[in-house]
């Protein structure tokens, strides 16, 4: 069977996968799992058929209680039944959870993991919500990638029908729910060759029937409900090799392998991380980075199979060189003697003849970006003499102490790998055409494409910034863009509040949306931005997209005029080629809203080519000074405004140390 690549999110990826072993799907948006359930609906308005020939019946609740309302009833009466989530709304389906569970019910549900509403609200990724939800009897998976997501939740489906437990699917937030990447499809045939169609007539056997009744889930006393409980162990005990045969059968058809537990690095290593979902595509970078540039001998076991915890296939994967295992967990549990995967990891070496150092440390949360830097630290630490346990790395801790001091970032990626930035506002466009880009490039070319965006949690009329990466071969790198070759910026108010090319590579290009003339464009710029222009030789072209979007008629929708430059000036592919392409792209986004919309975006990706003007640096700018980013001090305001809210408007709240938080620790 020909390999089909295709272009799309991990929300994408997860609900492809799921749609082909659905029914009934019980919905109820929540970010950042909104898409999976949207995808679901579109596809079922579009009458797509899923293994059993029909299409998923969608019913959107009112509330995420109601939802897993929906798919508990559901099973019982017989439709295979799932339900995507995230954060809050994974915690109000818990009471049905227990049940669903309980009951032996095949539900899976999709879950883009998610922070916890503490003592802030956050929209964006960690771990607090699925482990918030391990003790409810439903099987754990976790993926890693956008690919993984479309490899794995498959086997979640597979293995929740033959087993009879159901499954909790898990994916970083955002950093994996929301980033494009060009992945290999699997064809549906491949899931209709492996399901248990025995086990789908079993199931829809025992369900709840009028017309021959039993009683099912109801209330037992102290004398029995204990046995009732445990009856369901030899269900658990299967499931590690059930999950494992789909697995290798997965493996046999995508060459991809896989099993619960992962081993990636020296076969030889002495130390280890052991990590799950996303993290582990940056660990694996810095990991090959260290053994071709420092000769380390180090690795990383990846979780995937998470509950139930199998120690056969953990020990089977393991090095039996292995001294020192940091188990790294993106979540916290206050008063805990220590996360969940580092307790679960000391679990399974008590009283085992390997005694390796274990240490335990918390990551990422909230999407806090899990860089190399972070990797490397990570090992320099664990390789001490004497390890920090419970720590924290990504952040300033100088309260408590618990983190880890960083060294400078540094690129692990291979060097073909092309990496480009775009600063934009949120509403304005510039998300929409970079995700057209990416998947331009992606689905026309041999190339791969990469895209994550980062913005702010209220998103129409915030701070975006769009970080875009293309290779020729598969791109793993789960972590923002620090250093392009090409950046363009929509606003030119921007290069007063925001370091945008502090992180330009010598010789890339800057692109710049602006007002003024070329002859004019020098007395806009502020100085630090001319003498880094002048020290990077950087190649630096600007246009006035917002005068030629207003001319078209597209008023302050920039985007299509500045999508039409970037492909002009980055050569990532021939432009007539991509002049094609976006025509195209636009035609199939703006269809819907008229032909005078879509002659409006063809008229803009003409202009963006002829819209471009080159200004020469001038040698005069290497008398400027330069330096940090100078946050404005025109307003002096109170201790708050000063010391933190200047900080986190200008995107640099990831300096602020702990301490900032002293006597606001209650969010306040």
């Amino acid at each position: 069977m020909a390999k089909v690549l295709k272009t799309m999110d991990g929300n994408e990826a997860a609900a492809y996968a799921s749609y082909a072993f659905t029914e009934v799907a019980g919905v109820f948006p929540i970010s950042p799992a909104s898409a999976m359930g949207d995808n679901t609906e579109k596809w079922a308005a579009q009458k797509k058929k899923n293994l059993f020939g029909t299409s998923v019946k969608v019913i959107e609740m009112q509330s995420e209680a109601g939802a897993a309302g929906v798919v508990h009833g559901s099973l019982q009466a017989g439709s295979l039944t799932t339900t995507y989530t995230a954060s809050q709304g994974l915690l109000l389906k818990i009471p049905n959870m227990y049940k669903m569970a309980g009951e032996l019910l095949p539900s899976v549900i999709h879950i883009a993991a998610r922070a916890i509403a503490t003592h802030a609200l956050s929209i964006f990724g960690d771990h607090q919500d699925v482990m918030s939800a391990r003790a409810t009897g439903y099987c754990m998976l976790a993926s890693s990638s956008v690919q993984e997501v479309m490899d794995l939740a498959g086997i979640a489906h597979l293995s929740a029908i033959k087993g009879r437990v159901p499954f909790m699917h898990f994916f970083d937030g955002y950093r994996t729910s929301h980033e494009i990447n060009k992945i290999e499809v699997i064809d549906y045939s491949v899931f209709d060759k492996l399901l248990d169609y025995d086990a789908v007539q079993r199931f829809r056997d025992a369900a709840l029937n009028p017309e021959s009744p039993v009683t099912r889930g109801g209330a037992q006393n102290d004398d029995i409900y204990f046995q009732g409980r445990e009856a369901a162990n030899k269900f658990y005990n299967a499931m590690p090799d059930i999950v494992n045969h789909y697995m290798e059968e997965i493996s046999k058809v995508t060459k991809r392998e896989y099993k619960p537990f992962m081993y990636y690095g020296d076969p030889k290593a002495a130390d280890i991380i052991i990590c799950m979902c996303s993290a582990n595509e940056t660990i694996k970078e810095t990991i090959d980075f260290l053994r071709k540039t420092q000769n380390k001998k180090v690795g990383l076991l990846v979780v995937h199979l998470y509950r139930p915890f199998s120690t056969k296939y953990f020990m089977n994967v393991l090095p039996k060189t292995v001294k020192r295992i940091c188990a790294l967990d993106r979540t916290k549990e206050p008063g805990s003697l220590g996360e969940p995967l580092y307790l679960d990891i000391r679990n399974v070496f008590y009283k085992h003849t390997l005694q390796p150092t274990i240490i335990g440390g918390r990551y990422g949360l909230s999407s806090k970006d899990f860089t190399p830097a972070q990797v490397i630290a990570i090992f320099d630490n664990l390789a001490s003499t004497s390890p920090k346990n419970g720590f924290t790395v990504g952040i300033n801790d100088d309260v408590t102490f618990t983190s880890l001091e960083l060294g400078p970032n540094i690129a692990v990626n291979s060097s073909e790998v092309t990496e480009c930035l775009f600063y934009g506002l949120g509403a304005d466009g510039t998300v929409g055409a970079n995700k057209n880009s990416v998947k331009i490039i992606g689905d026309k070319t041999n190339l791969y494409a990469q895209a994550y965006f980062a913005y702010d949690s209220k998103k129409a009329g915030g701070f975006t910034r769009s970080h875009l990466r293309f290779s020729k071969e598969t791109i793993r790198s789960a972590y923002y863009v620090t250093n392009p070759s090409f950046v363009a910026c929509s606003k030119e108010i921007y290069l007063e509040q925001y370091e945008v090319i502090d992180g330009l590579k010598e010789g890339g290009t800057f692109l710049l949306n602006s007002i003024h003339s070329k002859e004019k464009i020098a007395d806009a710029l502020p100085s630090r931005v001319k003498r880094m222009l002048f020290d990077k030789k950087v190649k630096f072209y600007i246009i006035n997209a917002t005068k030629l979007a207003r001319d078209i008629g597209l008023r302050n929708r920039t985007n299509t005029i500045m999508q039409a430059a970037f492909f002009k000036l980055a050569n990532v592919i021939e432009y007539d080629q991509a002049k094609t392409y976006m025509k195209e792209y636009a035609k199939r986004t703006y269809s819907s809203k008229g032909d005078n919309i879509v002659e409006m975006n063809y008229k803009a990706i003409d202009e963006g080519e002829h819209g471009i003007v080159e200004v020469p640096i001038d040698s005069a700018w290497a008398d400027y000074e330069s330096g940090e980013l100078i946050i404005s001090s025109k307003y002096i305001g109170s201790n708050y405004v000063e010391d933190f809210a200047k900080i986190v408007n200008a995107a640099k709240g990831d300096t602020l140390p702990v301490s900032i938080f002293t006597d606001r620790e209650d969010g306040t």
